[in-house]
């Protein structure tokens, strides 16, 4: 299990269409000590992430208008956000899904439904002491 204080004070995304998704995270997060920022879809977390520049984002691949590999895309695209951890999210586990997630820059894989201690350590993996600053 992450430790809770190795944590505090990272600002991850969320970019889910299912709000029970997001809420889940949510709760989780903050109680690990992390800043929080949802957004419903893509073009939502596009408007969000430059406002916001959050530490690491998850993003799930099935979304209306504009999916999670195109949202990933673009995101890794933008030279401010080109190192910016982003992490698919999908109740998928194959790997086509897998393989097209790197293909659009994606850094890591996270199956739906995931566990409190799955996520936080997710998040630490990407956490490094310079993100907090």
């Amino acid at each position: 299990m992450a430790d809770a204080a190795s944590l505090r004070g990272i600002k991850v995304m969320v970019i889910d269409d299912s709000n029970t998704i997001r809420r889940s995270a949510e709760i989780f997060l903050v109680q690990a000590g992390c800043q929080v920022v949802l957004a419903e879809d893509g073009f939502d977390a596009l408007a969000k992430i430059a406002d916001h520049q959050p530490n690491v984002i998850f993003c799930d691949i099935m979304m209306p208008r504009l999916d999670g590999y195109q949202t990933c895309a673009l995101i890794k695209k933008n030279s401010r956000f080109r190192t910016t951890p982003v992490i698919m999210l999908s109740s998928k586990d194959g790997l086509f899904d897998r393989a097209r997630g790197r293909m659009v820059g994606s850094d890591q894989y996270l199956t739906k439904p995931f566990t409190k201690d799955s996520l936080l350590q997710t998040v630490a993996s990407f956490a490094s002491p310079s993100a907090t600053q």
